[in-house]
């Protein structure tokens, strides 16, 4: 097998995450990977935000915002938890997708870009020995969330992307038989 096939079958998430963070040149890259995702109709409607140092308290806030209008009932425990996240690795890029009305590009394609936008920062990340993980979670589904964040009207969030260095050994993730995902007909 060819190097890219090996080194794209040897991708996983890490949750153990510390700093470094990445430098401007990786950061670079895992950009314009992620800007050559399947695109129909060319609309680019990934959007990226990158929160790190100091920046993270404010995302911290934001997240303990969000969760606390979402639900009034949430505890004080749930509430200091959720304060933590975004410290869970030096750097987290909030992803999302501008939603475009267009004739021929229904939203959903335009979420599966922004999907394929991600994997592709992913493995950007990995090629060049960046511990990753994406996250969605609740918060990705909060209106709150999203204007704390100063979304466009027609902008979803689709995750919380994690960078780091890797600290420590990966969890062994089951690997799935390609019988249970494939058919042949």
């Amino acid at each position: 097998m060819s190097k890219p096939i090996d080194m794209l079958l040897s991708r996983k998430s890490h949750n153990k995450l510390v700093a470094p963070a990445p430098i401007d040149e990786q950061l670079e890259v895992m950009f314009r990977a992620a800007l050559r995702a399947p695109d129909h109709a060319l609309l680019k409607p990934w959007r990226y935000r990158v929160f790190e140092g100091e920046a993270l308290h404010e995302l911290a806030t934001h997240m303990v915002t969000a969760a606390a209008h979402d639900d009034p009932e949430i505890s004080e425990d749930k509430l200091a938890k959720l304060k933590t996240k975004p410290f869970r690795a030096p750097m987290v890029i909030v992803a999302s997708v501008v939603i475009q009305e267009h004739p021929k590009v229904p939203e959903i394609e335009q979420i599966l870009s922004g999907g394929a936008s991600v994997q592709n920062l992913l493995m950007a990340a990995h090629f060049q020995g960046v511990g990753a993980m994406w996250r969605t979670g609740s918060l990705a589904f909060s209106q709150k969330m999203m204007d704390l964040l100063g979304f466009e009207d027609k902008e979803t969030l689709i995750g919380f992307v994690y960078l780091g260095t890797e600290e420590g050994d990966k969890r062994q993730a089951r690997i799935s038989e390609i019988e249970e995902h494939v058919t042949r007909i």
